[in-house]
């Protein structure tokens, strides 16, 4: 069976990226990363370099709007055979256009317990919050934001003397243990998504 290929889009260190590559390498996951993005320079392309696997960074500030930076994003992924758009700590919004064209093959992994806490600053929220249980959420993308299928969630308590740093600390923790398991599970075709609601098929 051919392995899927992976376009990991990064916008920062890549610690995400690592324990994907990580797992990939100890045969925990049949896939292959054919290419890593990110919109701006990066640590996650020489994460991906020192891995052998093509890193570009696309330069959203090359491009005159969303549409055309996503259309060059598109363009290397598909030239690459991308199978599975992977976001890890990807911080731009993406637009329907490229979710529509990737539909139902784009995952991405977000700081806290969906539908809590969405957005660009989970830690923040949570603590002004004063939830007592935080996580991450492994989740389909969808064309609202960080409000596509669940796949997977991992909890972690949230201590009193919790700062931004030492929660996000936690949960990464967690991000790097189910989010290749989850990608692990797509690749063997046992995620069956219907509506809102992913059965996993183990």
């Amino acid at each position: 069976m051919a392995k899927e290929k992976l376009g990991v889009l990064c916008s920062g260190r890549g610690t995400d990226l690592q324990s994907i590559i990580d797992a990939i390498e100890a045969g925990q996951v049949p896939a292959e990363i054919a290419i890593v993005l990110t919109d701006k320079e990066a640590y996650a392309l020489e994460r991906a370099r020192k891995a052998g696997i093509e890193a570009v960074c696309v330069d959203r500030k090359q491009f005159d709007g969303r549409e055309p930076f996503e259309k060059a994003l598109i363009e290397k992924l598909e030239a690459a055979g991308v199978t599975l758009v992977v976001l890890a700590g990807f911080m731009r919004i993406l637009t329907p256009y490229f979710v529509g064209h990737f539909a139902g093959r784009i995952m991405n992994i977000h700081p806290a317990l969906l539908p809590s806490f969405p957005g660009a600053h989970a830690h923040r929220d949570v603590l002004a919050y004063g939830v007592k249980v935080s996580g991450c959420t492994v989740h389909f993308v969808d064309e609202g934001t960080d409000s596509g299928p669940i796949i997977m969630q991992a909890a972690v308590p949230v201590l009193d003397d919790d700062t931004e740093e030492t929660l996000g600390a936690r949960v990464l923790k967690e991000e790097h243990r189910i989010y290749p398991e989850c990608i692990r599970l797509y690749c063997e075709g046992k995620l069956k998504v219907e509506g809102r609601k992913v059965t996993i098929l183990e």
